[in-house]
């Protein structure tokens, strides 16, 4: 039987960021078939860099055919330069550019979002207040009418907000700061949500304690509302709870453990959502990541 067609399969899906290499049919999907799965993410082109490199139309009709056949979802991640709080102007605009370029090449090639990280205000000097807010209007102002452009068809993508990890000044990190950041885009019907448990749990949230990472989701659905949680970035963390520290670790090897993963695979609003893995080694066909949510779903499907 096509994996893809079990019930727990069709529930939370599980995949890794693939690369493209040889492009986005022979490098990304024999990537994801090469370590069993279920869904993927992708860069566009260069995540260090702004080059915004354009699609081969004939590849992109393949890619979207492959994935409607294999009833495989996907998803894009923006360049991680992109900062659209920035107070540099040109990194302002070439961050609005880029995630511009990003959602129309998600519509492209038939992927589901653009991941897109909520950025920082960067500068040290200055008031704090008030350099929050600069930004804030900045995300404001570039995000707005492109979630206006996306339309509300079944086809149209979602923009993922992922929070950060807390490092520097952060517009948003963790989950009580998606309720401003929400606030400011005016809780748009476009606007989802990406939990990357690293970073929320390098933030602050409980996720290595029993009901943890329970009460994370209960409280992401309390701020966004129902249906806005739609991707998780399935990551563990080489780091204490609180850090504020970006360092991935393969699931169950790091502080946050298990048992986390078996309560977001449980949790209702989790249904339908995708666990995408972010670890070191999940790339490779010996990975052993994937293996081991598939199990850690199966104890609660």
């Amino acid at each position: 039987m096509d994996p893809l067609a079990s019930p727990l399969a069709q529930r939370n899906p599980i995949g890794t960021h693939v690369l493209v290499g040889k492009g986005l049919v022979a490098g990304a999907l024999a990537n994801a078939d090469l370590v069993g799965a279920e869904t993927l993410q992708i860069f566009t082109g260069n995540p260090r860099g702004w080059a915004l490199s354009a699609g081969k139309p004939a590849e992109d009709k393949e890619f979207r055919r492959q994935l409607e056949a294999r009833g495989m979802r996907a998803f894009i991640h923006a360049p991680y330069l992109v900062n659209l709080g920035s107070p540099t102007p040109l990194t302002y605009e070439r961050s609005a550019a880029s995630v511009a370029h990003n959602l129309r090449r998600a519509v492209e090639i038939g992927a589901e979002g653009v991941v897109v990280h909520t950025g920082s205000f960067v500068s040290a000097d200055g008031d704090p207040e008030q350099q929050y807010a600069a930004a804030m209007a900045q995300v404001r102002e570039a995000l707005l009418p492109m979630l206006d452009a996306l339309g509300d068809g079944p086809e149209a993508p979602w923009l993922l907000l992922e929070p950060t990890a807390g490092q520097g000044r952060s517009l948003c990190a963790g989950v009580e700061e998606l309720a401003a950041y929400l606030a400011a885009l005016d809780f748009h019907p476009r606007a989802g949500i990406c939990l990357d448990t690293c970073h929320v749990f390098a933030a602050g949230a409980p996720l290595d304690e029993p009901g943890g990472a329970t009460a994370t989701v209960d409280r992401i659905v309390e701020i966004g509302g129902p249906g806005r949680l739609r991707l998780i970035h399935a990551n563990d963390s080489m780091d204490v709870r609180g850090a504020h520290l970006d360092r991935h670790q393969k699931i169950g090897q790091g502080h946050i453990g298990t048992g986390a993963f078996e309560e977001l695979f449980a949790h209702p609003a989790t249904e339908g959502v995708p666990f995408i893995l972010e670890t070191p080694d999940s790339r490779g066909a010996d990975n052993v990541d994937i293996p081991l949510l598939k199990r850690l779903r199966a104890t609660v499907g």
